[in-house]
């Protein structure tokens, strides 16, 4: 155990900052799990309205997404960081103080907004800090500290949505102040003229030219970010497909199994993260995103064709090391890949892939049920999920190819 946990030891002592800043975020992320019920059983909105809200809250993350990341880059990562995440605290106070659906959903809008608005900042301070080799630990104790803070905060904003509803929103407030003061307190801004001068990676040197000139030198990373929004696709399907299968295998189980299937998922990260970050901590990132789109080809594939409980669990473990194999890995290849002056921007354009991944998956998903029926779309996963390895096994030689000596650090 002592070897696991060491492939955590000797990274920047402000990257133990930013995990428990992220721990205290993600456990104070109470309004948004929430956000659909607020709407409806609070306000009093009708389902219909309710929908286009909470989709609406999703959609402008994306433009946010965009200026962040072109801001972060200009003024710098963590003075964006600082000033969004306490403006985005800021608007959900009022909505602890009233219950007008006006008021309400403005602020919760503009809540959103500079929230997608810090994402791109946020994740360019932690490949900032991290030299290229003890970026797969550090992503990998950054993605540990997300689901340690949100296995539990959940479970104490149900019970502050039903009991004590302003500190629903108070609470998020706080708990994103208290992330905004560690950070402002223990992680300097990097300097960025120091940054060129220094790193050794030759594909973190500054580039000139706009972001679309930038892009076109860079090939590799287009496609990554495509490739990688076909994992979204896929994966998002345990939100969507998974949840409406086990409804029709196990009928009236069908939700509590679900409830069990997410249980399993968060217990396995938990659980298995520093096991899958010591035994791939020496491969490439490309090669760990290729074994993570195999595991979701198996797990997710498998579905359609067991309808016993034990093997639901065994897919659920399969697919959740394919999660954790992606999340923890995605970000390097990112990150070793980005021009230091426009690491905010592209982490901005990875972020909106994942999320058109995830989109296209719920809507397109749904009209293929409707048509051949939930235990067919696992077969189209399956080979939608095999096409993905394909291609990123084929970006990993091109990439190879191109980096030539300094492949091992890409």
């Amino acid at each position: 155990m002592k070897r696991l946990i060491g492939i955590y030891t000797g990274l920047p002592k402000s990257m133990y900052f930013i995990c428990l800043a992220t721990v205290i975020n993600r456990f104070g992320d109470f309004v948004v799990p929430f956000l659909a019920l607020y709407l409806t059983q609070k306000i009093g909105m009708r389902a219909v309205t309710s929908g286009f809200i909470v989709t609406l809250a999703s959609l402008i993350g994306i433009p946010a997404s965009m200026i962040g990341g072109q801001v972060s880059d200009i003024l710098g990562r963590k003075k964006v960081y600082i000033i969004a995440q306490f403006i985005s605290a800021v608007f959900l106070i009022p909505c602890a103080l009233t219950r007008n659906a006006v008021i309400s959903v403005s602020f919760l809008l503009l809540s959103t907004f500079f929230n997608g608005f810090l994402r791109p900042a946020f994740s360019s301070i932690i490949a900032d800090i991290l030299p290229a080799e003890r970026r797969q630990a550090g992503f990998s104790l950054n993605y540990l500290a997300i689901n340690v803070g949100v296995s539990v905060g959940p479970v104490v904003a149900g019970f502050l949505f039903n009991n004590l509803l302003p500190m629903l929103f108070i609470g998020d407030a706080i708990t994103s102040f208290a992330a905004v003061f560690l950070i402002w307190k223990y992680v300097k801004e990097p300097d960025a003229s120091l940054h060129k001068k220094s790193t050794k990676n030759k594909a973190e040197k500054a580039e000139s030219g706009n972001i679309l000139q930038m892009l076109y030198k860079r090939p590799h990373i287009c496609l990554f970010i495509i490739i990688k929004s076909v994992y979204s696709f896929v994966y998002s399907q345990h939100k969507f497909a998974l949840p409406i299968t086990l409804n029709a295998v196990f009928r009236n189980d069908g939700a509590r199994i679900f409830g069990y299937v997410m249980s399993i998922n968060a217990v396995t990260v938990l659980v298995l993260t520093v096991f899958i970050g010591a035994l791939t901590r020496k491969n490439h990132a490309l090669f760990n995103m290729v074994l993570s789109g195999i595991m979701y080809a198996v797990g997710f594939g498998m579905i359609g064709y067991v309808d016993s409980y034990s093997l639901i669990i065994l897919s659920t473990i399969i697919w959740t090391t394919g999660e954790i194999l992606s999340s923890t890995n995605a970000g390097v290849y990112v990150a070793n890949n980005s021009p230091s002056n426009y690491r905010a921007r592209l982490n901005a354009i990875y972020s909106i892939g994942g999320a058109i991944g995830s989109a296209a998956s719920t809507s397109f998903s749904g009209a293929y049920i409707q048509s051949y029926g939930c235990k067919s779309i696992w077969g189209l996963t399956l080979i939608i999920s095999l096409i993905a390895v394909v291609c990123m096994f084929a970006l990993k030689i091109f990439t190879q190819k191109r980096a030539g000596s300094d492949f091992r650090r890409l």
